[in-house]
């Protein structure tokens, strides 16, 4: 599996759009940077952030704990700190991995 990188989402993005809106590649990556740069500070301060269908951005807290230097197999003390999260909503899950198709309903049996 080969990842995307932003220029390539440029692309994606202004192949989908250009014909239907008569948008310029600079325009979409104007338009992405901005989002992406409104998600990271709302985040930042605090924010959730949440996009219907896609999943919602937020900021939660880890916990102070205890870890082992890998090095040395020391004990440490790692400190408390915020990090990023992303959850996926319904229809990004099931884009990723569909709904297994209902079973086909019981046939009686043949005498």
């Amino acid at each position: 599996m080969i990842p995307m990188n932003k220029a390539e989402l440029v692309d994606a993005v202004f192949n989908r759009a250009h014909s239907a809106n008569n948008v310029t590649k600079k325009q979409v990556e104007a338009i992405i940077s901005a989002t992406v740069e409104e998600i990271m500070e709302a985040v930042a301060k605090g924010e959730k952030v949440t996009l219907v269908g896609f999943g919602a951005f937020e900021r939660r807290e880890r916990k102070a704990r205890e870890g082992r230097n890998p090095k040395t197999k020391e004990k440490m003390q790692i400190p408390a700190t915020n990090v990023p999260a992303f959850s996926a909503g319904k229809l990004f899950k099931e884009k990723v991995a569909p709904p297994a198709a209902a079973e086909p309903a019981a046939k009686g049996k043949k005498k």
